[in-house]
């Protein structure tokens, strides 16, 4: 599954965020990634414990739950507290996959990773190279989005941020365990629901055929999911 959701976050929340990072403490990114991707990871990253992270993660994890897009592509059971990362020149993610399991320090709370999501914060003229590469079936997809938009896609493909080579890209990435464990069955749910939204407005809205494909919709999610 990979799924772009344009304006995920609106402009005056990311110019809120912009405001509040550029005043943040950052740290070494390594210290959020797993043994083998700490050695291929070279960004910097505000402390997910400090307050400021929580209370700007508390802000995304809003919007998002709040995004139809989103809750439709991801069908999100739990959701890891938001990180926030800042790549300036030279700075870059080798191709990787992310952990399976992560566990909030705080809370003790422990999620499967299912999804990951990166929400772009700073705008793509703001910087050269930092291209989030994707491989999925199709092959290697290239991602430098307007900031607020989001890129979900499943957490065990092999992904990379491309070497930055002027000024600093700023983002947010989100790791999800999804109601729908299997990758291709949620992107199955997906396609099911996109194409229930699609006929919505050419149908009466007790339409007999609408009925049904939305009884098929919930009933793959009662086969499928896990609450």
């Amino acid at each position: 599954m990979l799924v772009h959701v344009p304006g995920a976050l609106g402009g005056e929340e990311v110019a809120r965020f912009r405001q509040i990072m550029d005043l943040a403490e950052w740290e070494d990114g390594a210290s959020t990634a797993g043994a083998n991707s700490g050695l291929v990871k070279r960004n910097r990253q505000m402390s997910p414990d400090s307050e400021a992270a929580r209370a700007l993660g508390a802000r995304l994890l809003s919007a998002l739950v709040a995004n139809p897009a989103f809750v439709s592509a991801a069908i999100p059971l739990r959701i890891f507290p938001p990180l926030f990362n800042r790549y300036g020149e030279g700075d870059r993610f080798e191709p990787h996959v992310d952990n399976a399991v992560r566990g909030d320090a705080l809370t003790g709370e422990r999620l499967r990773v299912d999804l990951a999501a990166t929400v772009f914060l700073s705008q793509p003229e703001e910087y050269d190279g930092g291209e989030l590469i994707v491989d999925d079936i199709y092959g290697s997809r290239q991602f430098k989005l307007p900031a607020g938009d989001l890129v979900l896609y499943a957490a065990g493909s092999i992904h990379m941020v491309t070497p930055v080579t002027r000024g600093v890209r700023l983002a947010s990435f989100v790791w999800l365990q999804s109601m729908i464990r299997a990758d291709e069955a949620r992107g199955l749910v997906h396609d099911l629901d996109s194409a229930i939204q699609g006929l919505a407005p050419r149908l009466y809205a007790d339409d007999p055929d609408l009925r049904r494909l939305a009884s098929v919709y919930h009933n793959l999610i009662r086969h499928w999911g896990e609450a």
